[in-house]
């Protein structure tokens, strides 16, 4: 007679061993295991909660709670189970193990953004273009621009907290899908394990990963804004650029030319963004075609969940450095602004002059035009010149030539003036204060 798989939770209907190949398939202990503290937690507490609804003694209580802390499994540790299933202990495991991961991920954040929000506060009188569709545009503060990614980590801060409060909802004492029969508190194990709420329906509780999905498209949203982050300073650091440089120690060699010297790091921070993605979408094709309650598709949401943390905890913490060792070349970026960025400013000087800007708007193209026909920079043409294309024009446009002027009429809240840029930098550091406190 065949032997029955009696080793198993689940063994007494079936007979006959499974098949190898099918073991290791249906296996998923070597990433299981990765949540083997928050097992532990969950298991103590569940205990507890059978020992108040009598379905343990306290000296058997106590007995599994010793196994569990030297990780040995005495002989009432056949009570454990009761009234629990996989379905409901595996995702109270996974809850408890992203919640821990979101506040290592959040303080790898914040880390970053405070090197960055101190950089530009540093370096608040740098210069250097601003572009659009990757052609230069506009004057603007090398702060700015530090300051608009930091902006953007900091939403994805308040997106990662928000999704803590999502996760943090006991799903324990739900069962495989029915619920629990016995009289387990499930308040008690809320308190127990530091749960804000309690799942609402049994099937929901076992069934649904929204929580996963959100987190990773958490992940790959936060590496999209890390990525476009990465590829300006790729480009910036370029000998065509030469704004900043790379310290060595976030850069590389090559195995053939001597004088190279790579941005590896933020080529890799851009690549990663692509496998998030890959994680994210594979997953919700994962969901999207499965019926209600649990299915043992959803033993795919570890591995994008765990891969995902390691990513983004990775790239974070090597954003960081990059950051704060980078070298920034001023000379470099100032000699980089050219008087075709101040054709806005052209406009605006005869706005203030009472010209509606759509005129004001096209007089200036004209007033590049004459420039590029005479193959000359726009502050090179003469009053003669330009009065030819308006007669608006007077001594005083000699003023619009000025970088500095430039930046600091864009004095308004967001704004790249000094004194907008500062007040930037203030409320990102009341806002950073907040959140570590």
């Amino acid at each position: 007679m065949a032997n029955t798989e009696g080793g198993k939770l689940w063994g007494g209907r079936f007979l006959g061993d499974t098949d190898p190949m099918m073991e290791k398939f249906n296996a998923s202990i070597a990433y299981d295991q990765r949540m083997w503290n928050a097992d532990i937690r969950g298991s103590k507490a569940y205990v507890k909660a059978l020992e108040k609804a009598k379905l343990v003694t306290s000296d058997e209580m106590n007995q599994i709670s010793h196994g569990l802390d030297q990780e040995l499994i005495s002989a009432p540790a056949g009570k454990l189970h009761t009234g629990r299933s996989r379905n409901d202990q595996v995702v109270t495991d996974m809850r408890l193990w992203l919640r821990d991961a979101i506040t290592t991920l959040t303080d790898d954040a914040l880390q970053l953004m405070s090197t960055m929000v101190e950089r530009a506060a540093a370096e608040i009188d740098v210069l250097f273009p601003g572009y659009t569709h990757m052609q230069r545009a506009q004057p603007i503060r090398w702060s700015h621009w530090i300051l608009s990614h930091a902006v953007a980590l900091s939403r994805d801060v308040d997106r990662l907290l928000e999704i803590k409060k999502r996760v943090n909802v006991l799903p324990l004492g739900s069962g495989a899908i029915a619920g629990t029969p016995f009289d387990i508190d499930r308040e008690l194990l809320m308190r127990e394990l530091g749960f804000d709420g309690i799942s609402l329906n049994s099937m929901d509780a076992t069934g649904q990963r929204d929580f996963v999905a959100e987190f990773l498209f958490w992940a790959s949203l936060c590496l999209t804004h890390l990525s476009k982050m990465a590829e300006d300073l790729m480009l910036y650091s370029t000998k065509e650029f030469s704004f900043v440089s790379l310290s060595d120690a976030y850069s590389t060699g090559s195995s053939l030319m001597p004088q190279k010297k790579n941005a590896d790091s933020l080529e890799l921070i851009r690549s990663k963004a692509g496998r998030v993605f890959g994680n994210c979408a594979g997953f919700m094709m994962t969901l999207k075609g499965l019926p209600s309650t649990y299915n043992k598709d959803l033993q795919e949401d570890k591995e994008a969940m765990f891969d995902c943390y390691d990513t983004v905890h990775a790239v974070l913490q090597v954003t960081t450095g990059v950051m704060s060792t980078l070298k920034i070349n001023p000379g470099v970026m100032k000699a980089a602004l050219s008087p075709d960025m101040l054709a806005t400013d052209l406009a605006y000087y005869l706005v203030r002059k009472g010209v509606p800007f759509r005129e004001a708007h096209g007089i200036s193209g004209k007033a590049v035009f004459a420039a590029e026909s005479k193959n000359i920079a726009l502050n090179q043409l003469t009053l003669e010149d330009l009065s030819a294309v308006s007669p608006l024009f007077g001594g005083d446009v000699s003023s619009v030539w000025d970088y500095r002027s430039s930046v600091e009429q864009y004095s308004a809240p967001g704004g790249t003036a000094k004194s907008s840029v500062a007040v930037q930098v203030e409320q990102l550091r009341d806002w950073l204060q907040k959140r570590t406190q």
